[in-house]
């Protein structure tokens, strides 16, 4: 079965990697403005993820996703799925409490955060932060493979993570050196790429901090830089997002055009980055009024993709190379719904499903070549879960199986979810 595996044909937790060499990966297409029309879903239920960053962060061209969902003790774990099946990886991890997956390549080969047992003060990933058991011990960027989970070395200093790994195993994240700034609670970080398990840092002209967030086939990389700050619930980061970057296979940095804004609110960040070196994020408009879903479709040209109607902000974070965007759009009072943005125009993601599974998806993270989406939604109960959405070519305009908004409103969160939501955008609605 392509996406959903019955439970005997899980023998071992690793059979899910087995299983996964049997998925023809698509090869990248351009970009095409009318090779996505009347698109249509249908939703797989990942099952629940708990609290953030709890759910799935990205899918890989071959339909393996990778994230992080809480354990029964409370703790949070890096996870893969593919289809339904779920995969642990954080047991037993590098020894410590928490992990959380960022990316995963066509070979299995997953990457994220993982605490040891080393002592240390900083939260670097925010595990306390977010509200897990209490661990006072390094969080360093992790490399897993063949069941095993490897850590990745830092610039000289205890913590960092890592966001993406492309099919050559090159690795893109954070990682702290050894200096510590005033008023920076954890040491100086910069962004990273990770060749044959050695970090070289990335250039960020003007500023001392930065991440790497995404890096494609061709080992170009996107992410941000700017100055330290408090950590921040929503981004995952000690970092006030100032220039969104971009930098080539040869470590060369650029600075990516903004929409008018300094950087005050969400910030300006490049998520994600296609393999015809299109990237997306979010940027400040002018004044820093509120902030908007963003394309770079070169170093040098920007384009606001703006917002659902009647809402008010929005974030790009995912697109693949047929150029189509995912993300989340937000109404006055921060609450998302997922879209996806196709020949110009963004639409709810809701409205294009033809079998909702009873979640209303507020949270599109990843898309692929294939034109699969992982993220989260709502139950009609409130509760969080991950879902798996596929594109379907059996639906038409006329299909009477679509839901509307009309059909299926947006749902009351419970009390858990809705805290969960208050976590992730606290810091940028401070009257939540």
């Amino acid at each position: 079965m392509k996406y959903s595996l019955p439970a005997g044909l899980l023998p071992s937790v690793f059979s899910v990697i087995a299983l996964s060499a049997n998925v023809t990966a698509q090869q990248p297409e351009s970009a095409s403005p009318d090779g996505s029309h009347n698109l249509r879903y249908d939703i797989l239920d990942l099952g629940p993820v708990g609290p953030p960053p709890g759910q799935p962060f990205m899918i890989s061209h071959n339909g393996l996703s990778i994230g992080s969902a809480a354990d029964q003790d409370g703790t949070e774990h890096a996870t893969i799925w593919l289809g339904t099946a779920k995969l642990d990886l954080g047991t037993p991890g590098l020894g410590g409490l928490n992990s959380f997956g960022l990316g995963v390549n066509e070979s299995a080969h997953g990457v994220g955060g993982a605490q040891t047992t080393d002592p240390n003060s900083e939260d670097f990933c925010g595990f306390n932060a977010f509200g897990f058991p209490m661990s006072n011990t390094t969080c360093v960027p992790f490399f897993w493979r063949y069941g095993v989970m490897h850590a990745l070395p830092t610039l000289g200093g205890p913590n960092g993570y890592a966001y993406m790994i492309n099919d050559r195993n090159e690795v893109a994240g954070l990682a702290e050196t050894s200096a510590q700034d005033a008023n920076c609670s954890v040491r100086r970080f910069r962004p990273v790429i990770w060749k044959d398990g050695t970090a070289h840092a990335l250039a960020t002209p003007g500023e001392l901090y930065g991440v790497a967030a995404y890096i494609n086939q061709q080992g170009q990389a996107v992410g941000a830089s700017g100055s330290c700050s408090p950590f921040n619930l929503n981004t995952g980061l000690y970092l006030e997002e100032i220039d969104a970057m971009f930098w080539d296979s040869d470590g060369q940095p650029y600075q990516l055009p903004g929409l008018g804004g300094a950087g005050g609110i969400a910030g300006n960040h490049a998520c994600s980055l296609n393999n015809l070196g299109e990237a997306v994020g979010h940027s400040e408009l002018t004044n820093n009024t509120t902030f908007h879903a963003t394309f770079w479709p070169s170093k040098t040209k920007v384009l606001d993709l703006g917002t659902l109607s009647g809402d008010y902000a929005s974030l790009a974070l995912g697109i693949n190379d047929r150029g189509l965007v995912v993300g989340a759009s937000l109404d006055a009072d921060f609450n998302p719904r997922a879209y996806l943005w196709q020949q110009k125009a963004m639409t709810d993601l809701n409205t294009l499903v033809r079998d909702n599974a009873g979640l209303y998806l507020l949270l599109a993270e990843s898309i692929n070549n294939r034109g699969e989406i992982v993220g989260f939604g709502a139950t009609s109960a409130g509760e969080v879960h991950g879902f798996l959405a596929i594109p379907t070519d059996e639906a038409g305009e006329s299909d009477e199986n679509v839901t509307t908004q009309i059909a299926f409103p947006r749902p009351v969160l419970s009390d858990i979810a809705r805290e969960r939501l208050r976590r992730a955008f606290a810091n940028l609605h401070p009257g939540l």
